[in-house]
């Protein structure tokens, strides 16, 4: 399995003094000595916290890949044609959200639109491209014609879920996994995964990738980067071991 680590909230750091520090791009080099098997950024309509010149240190820098989130807007697209990240996952937006909060409406025909050629434009530019979704069977069908290489289940729903529904929610995840894999879809899934709940979301054999974020920089704020992301690519080695307990790093 794939860890791929989101560094935004590196930047949000950063952003809320208006200073140069810390930079996203130098805790990516820390996240690849650790391990991990590529990059994240979310450059955001706003410039909330990742900016065009993190995204260009990146792509010049990065010794693994980069994955850039982002919605449809234009002047990204561009950039993002011009880049040439290894893949694009095109998620939703909205300016009053803290954190992308869903999935990609496609029951919308006008977003299946907008979806499609933007994702014709970044495909004939030679970027892999990816959509994040919630996992339900519309939005993998949808996906599915819309032409993708793959899909990022939201984990949101499971990440937020009391004991007694989690179960549930796990079960969405495995049974969408599935059918994306039928499908012909490549799977990976994200956001809200933490220490404490991402061991049964690794241990989905259909899921090849996770994103992680916010709960790494978190524990890299007391542990460092380094360590934080170690301590993940463990979790995760023994949740493919079939060992889904439960981590708890001290």
């Amino acid at each position: 399995m794939r860890l791929y680590i989101n560094v935004d909230h590196v930047a949000t750091i950063r952003e809320a003094r208006g200073t140069d520090e810390p930079d996203p791009v130098r805790a990516a080099v820390l996240v690849e000595l650790a391990g991990a098997d590529g990059i994240t950024v979310h450059l955001r309509e706003d410039r909330r916290h990742i900016q065009d010149r993190d995204v260009k240190l990146l792509m010049r820098t990065a010794r693994t890949v980069v994955n850039l989130e982002m919605a449809t807007a234009p002047d990204i697209v561009d950039l993002a044609c011009g880049l040439r990240p290894h893949q694009v996952t095109l998620v939703p937006e909205r300016r009053e959200e803290v954190t992308t909060e869903g999935g990609l409406d496609l029951s919308r025909a006008e977003v299946r639109q907008t979806i499609g050629a933007t994702t014709r434009t970044l495909q004939s530019a030679g970027i892999r491209v990816s959509l994040f979704i919630d996992p339900d069977t519309a939005a993998l069908e949808e996906s599915k014609d819309l032409g993708v290489e793959a899909v990022e289940l939201h984990t949101g729903e499971y990440a937020n879920a009391d004991f007694a529904e989690r179960p549930y929610e796990l079960d969405r995840l495995v049974r969408a996994g599935e059918l994306g894999r039928e499908l012909g879809l490549d799977i990976h899934a994200g956001h809200g995964l933490t220490y404490e709940n991402v061991s049964p979301v690794a241990a989905i054999p259909t899921i090849e990738e996770l994103n992680i974020g916010h709960s790494i920089v978190s524990r890299a704020v007391l542990v460092g980067m380094e360590r934080a992301v170690r301590e993940m690519k463990d979790l995760l080695r023994i949740a493919r071991s079939q060992d889904t307990t439960e981590g708890n790093p001290t």
